[in-house]
């Protein structure tokens, strides 16, 4: 009996040390490669019957063109975005994604670049390469660090990074969720305007330029002449004729105000204000329910929001304050609960008892 119950401890121990030896390999796992996340695999979405043929290429006029920035700091926010994409398009089989990514970071790109392909193994995209050294001199620091960031500005060179033959181009952020078709956000009537994006007349215009634009006659007759009002637009979901800008040149002429804005201050506020200095009161509107945004809080302390009043089509937590950084805080705002279903992070596993 005594050497029963002497083997039966022994066995004991050794299960308890396997136990633990396999803790400590998850928890080092998930500690190396530079806190590498792991994704769940994402479902396989097909087309409804009256949907078109799925795109045979790229320049296919069935594909719906979605482009987003790609990068591993942001890679849950996106593979959550692009999942509410699928989710919700009656035609996801025709939808083509353009991840813009940072060419300095090419082992962090090729990381991004096979999580996506792991998660979403019918996933159609492309990658392209943004070359930082393009903005790097023209960059000035803003109200906050992340705003800084040189492929924030990816989305100024979308007409020469993307292939010719992509007319229009929807582009989002990588906070926020869709919870509506976004082949009907795609289809915006753009008319004669080189992009459509959600307008907010009622924010304060002024701010997002400093007192030394206001007082420069030169400078604040930007916003006279044959524009409409020129209202806050948030360029975090818009809708981009490619042809339109490529005719126009407008990468140039949002470059010149950001040279500008290296000689003398005239904003504080990241990429923004050079598409509000280029755009404002010269595009075309697009329903609220398109972007719900601010949910992140301000750029300062990222406090919980409200909806704005209207039905809602995407939800944007634009702003300090990210869902997932909240929730794995264990401090939540109630909406942060909208974008918890679409988070696709692999959790540790347990180990049974």
């Amino acid at each position: 009996m005594g050497m029963g119950m002497e083997m039966d401890m022994g066995m004991g121990t050794v299960a308890l040390l396997l136990r633990l030896c396999v803790l400590l390999l998850i928890v080092c796992t998930a500690n190396s490669s530079d806190h590498q996340q792991r994704f769940k695999q994402a479902p396989k979405f097909y087309n409804s019957p009256n949907c078109a043929a799925p795109p045979a290429d790229t320049c296919s006029s069935a594909a719906v063109h979605v482009a987003m920035t790609l990068d591993t700091t942001y890679l849950r926010g996106s593979t959550a975005a692009i999942l509410s994409v699928l989710q919700h398009s009656s035609c996801p089989q025709n939808i083509l994604f353009h991840f813009l990514t940072a060419a300095s970071r090419s082992s962090s790109s090729a990381e991004a670049s096979a999580v996506l392909s792991a998660t979403f193994p019918y996933l159609k995209f492309q990658i392209y390469p943004f070359r930082d050294s393009a903005v790097a001199g023209l960059i000035s620091t803003s109200i906050r660090s992340a705003l800084d960031c040189p492929l924030n500005y990816a989305r100024n060179y979308m007409a020469t990074l993307l292939p010719s033959c992509v007319r229009t181009v929807v582009y989002l952020d990588s906070d926020l969720v869709l919870v509506d078709d976004i082949a009907k956000l795609a289809a915006t009537p753009l008319r004669d305007h080189v992009l459509a994006a959600p307008e907010y007349c009622n924010a304060n215009f002024t701010a997002y330029f400093t007192p030394s634009f206001w007082s420069n006659p030169s400078l604040s007759l930007t916003f006279s002449g044959p524009r409409r009002k020129p209202c806050y637009f948030n360029t975090g979901v818009m809708v981009i004729d490619l042809q339109r800008w490529r005719a126009g040149d407008y990468t140039t002429k949002i470059q010149e105000w950001m040279e500008l804005q290296k000689r003398m201050r005239i904003y504080e506020l990241g990429s923004l204000p050079p598409f509000l200095l280029v755009f404002a009161g010269n595009i075309a509107p697009v329903d609220h329910r398109w972007n719900q945004h601010g949910l992140g809080g301000d750029n300062f302390r990222g406090l919980c929001r409200d909806l704005h009043p209207g039905p809602v089509s995407l939800l944007h937590w634009s702003g300090k304050g990210k869902p997932w950084a909240r929730l794995d805080a264990n401090r939540p705002c109630p909406l942060d609960a909208l974008w918890a279903p679409y988070d696709l992070l692999q959790t540790p596993y347990a180990l049974e008892a």
